[in-house]
């Protein structure tokens, strides 16, 4: 007999997500994957000027901070045809692959590796064996025996209270956990590190943005004008700063995340069988070395992959009709044609209509609709999106940063291929691409100086951002590839305000709930199967979902059960 599992909300990700699953014989036999929040930023973009649009929806999320607002402006730029100057799309690609160094640095840290590393297991570590562990894996600085005897003794002291502050509340002493003292120890110190260095990369968005969260963009190119002696532009002691910090996040990412990534996965090999889900990937495309609408010179090339055959990579067209389309089948929403009917994002509508429980509830009825996400396809597939989508996209391209980073990965930890198509993979593939983003943005830095020092100053090309000169129509798609994955914003122009907005997000594919066939997505989909010990601590439901990073949505309207407005902010004016 299977016996229903609720989690609801999943702790150590963005956002509030419910899973529910059915476990039989101590493995997973169906889930269920429900949003429960609200997003309806594009309901408040209607009206509004297309040049705005970046700072709304940038408010979609918190913690990618950037990516909505860059999507936003490619979005109305690709509408208005507007191409902005090489120093802005190099600047916008340093931006982006600083976010990649950061967040995959704290996901792996403090969202993710609390499932594999057993903190109070590391108050029985040997500071001494620790140190030379260490060592042995990584020149990084701080490995000395005195080092690790000092992290003990502080978790020692909160452990002795029985107050473990943001450690608290962990599956402790799980069977499933496998790793030695020693490598619990050094996972521990550097999860303490890691906070103090992710506030230090962050940086990049300041200098170039003004500020992080939410740095500030500009539909034609950037705001952060070029001035190598002025004290308010951007001046060479700020872009000095800007290569420093590129510099650290480098040699964190090489010294601390990769050594620490590979010696938790050397004990962990099991899960390169577990959690593969879907087989199916979707890559956008971004960081672009000729321009954005060059999609051939992507640093993140384009493509799908389906069933797990990576001799072949489909081409991808966010423009075409048949390609993208949202399914309201299981979602709290409705389509003026109908719940059977799929729309491709430039006709997409936002309408709610819950038709949930009334809270507080014990389960969902997922024979109907059960979540507020809408159910994304790709010429019909449920796909996965995200860090190992792109890395395996990259590696069946046979690009050679690609197979070399996988390749080393695969022989060092002496896998096979196929142990990507995992829950492992997918945290491998993170770590991976980490390694990538830090190299890329050095070389787009290195560029960016060049040009400055040839007499290249420009920052924006603003000869369209006059409405007077738009046409009366225009329809643009812009897209990125967020830490989660493939994310795009499609919008409709119309007498220069804007007549609809659709954002179909990395989360919306990863996390929605069934389409109209019947058919998972993927964290639905990569569930299945997964072994849970203990009911009642699911820690191996958790490694699997975490591994994607969910991201729900943040910027939301409350309703009560009754559909009236709780509470408004009005931070934007009318």
């Amino acid at each position: 007999m299977s016996k229903r599992i609720v989690i609801d909300p999943i702790t150590r990700i963005e956002g509030h997500l419910r899973l529910e699953v059915d476990v039989e014989n101590g493995k997973i036999r169906d889930a269920f994957s429900s949003g429960t929040m609200v997003r309806l930023i594009e309901e408040i973009l209607k009206g509004r000027d297309p040049r705005d649009a970046w700072a709304f929806v940038g408010r979609v999320c918190g913690v990618c901070t950037s990516v909505h607002s860059l999507t936003s402006v490619r979005a109305v730029e690709d509408a208005l045809d507007i191409i902005v100057p090489p120093n802005a799309e190099l600047v916008r690609n340093i931006m982006h692959c600083s976010q990649y160094m950061h967040d995959h640095v704290v996901h792996f840290y403090h969202l993710h590796a609390m499932d594999w590393v057993d903190v109070i297991n590391a108050l029985k570590a040997d500071p001494k064996k620790t140190s030379e562990l260490a060592q042995s894996i990584s020149k990084w600085p701080k490995s000395s025996p005195g080092y690790f005897s000092d992290i003990q003794s502080r978790i020692s002291k909160f452990a002795a209270t029985g107050q473990l502050g943001i450690f608290a509340n962990g599956y402790w002493g799980h069977p499933a956990y496998k790793l030695p003292p020693e490598v619990n120890l050094i996972g521990l110190a550097h999860y303490l590190e890691a906070l103090e260095w992710q506030k230090e990369i962050v940086k990049v968005h300041a200098v170039f943005g003004g500020k992080n969260p939410h740095p500030n963009f500009l539909v034609g190119g950037m705001s952060c004008a070029i001035g190598i002696d002025d004290v308010s532009g951007l001046n060479a002691e700020r872009l000095a700063l800007v290569g420093k910090l590129l510099i650290d996040g480098k040699k964190f990412i090489e010294q601390v995340y990769i050594p620490d990534l590979m010696a938790v996965a050397s004990y962990y090999k099991d899960w390169g069988a577990i959690g593969g889900g879907l087989g199916n990937y979707l890559v956008y495309g971004d960081l672009p070395t000729n321009g954005f609408n060059d999609a051939t010179k992507m640093k993140f090339p384009s493509g799908a992959i389906l069933n797990r055959d990576i001799s072949k990579v489909h081409d991808v067209d966010l423009r075409h009709d048949d390609e993208v389309k949202e399914f309201i089948t299981h979602s709290w929403y409705e389509y003026a044609g109908g719940d059977g009917i799929g729309l491709h994002p430039w006709k997409g509508e936002t309408k709610m209509n819950y038709t949930g429980p009334k809270p507080p509830f014990d389960h969902l009825d997922t024979s109907s609709k059960y979540s507020y996400l809408k159910t994304p396809r790709w010429k019909g597939n449920a796909m996965e999106v995200g860090p190992l989508a792109r890395v395996l996209v990259g590696y069946a391209k046979g690009i050679e940063e690609f197979k070399y980073v996988v390749d080393k990965a695969l022989k060092d930890l002496k896998v096979p291929v196929t142990a990507l198509f995992s829950t492992l993979g997918r945290t491998a593939a993170r770590g991976l691409e980490s390694l990538l983003a830090s190299n890329w943005a050095q070389e787009f830095y290195d560029k960016l100086i060049v040009n400055i020092r040839n007499g290249d100053t420009r920052m924006a090309e603003m000869g369209k951002f006059n409405p007077d000169s738009w046409p009366s129509q225009a329809i643009g798609v812009g897209y990125s590839e967020a830490p989660r994955g493939a994310l795009a914003h499609w919008i409709n122009i119309e007498d220069k305000k804007i007549l609809n907005y659709q954002l179909v997000v990395p989360t919306t594919w990863n996390a929605s709930p069934r389409d109209n066939n019947g058919h998972m997505s993927a964290y639905e989909s990569a569930l299945i199967g997964t072994p849970v010990a203990d009911e009642k601590q699911p820690l191996e439901l958790l490694r699997t979902i975490h591994s994607f990073d969910p991201c729900m949505a943040c910027a939301v309207h409350l309703y009560d059960e009754k559909g009236n407005t709780i509470g408004h902010v009005n931070v934007f004016g009318d």
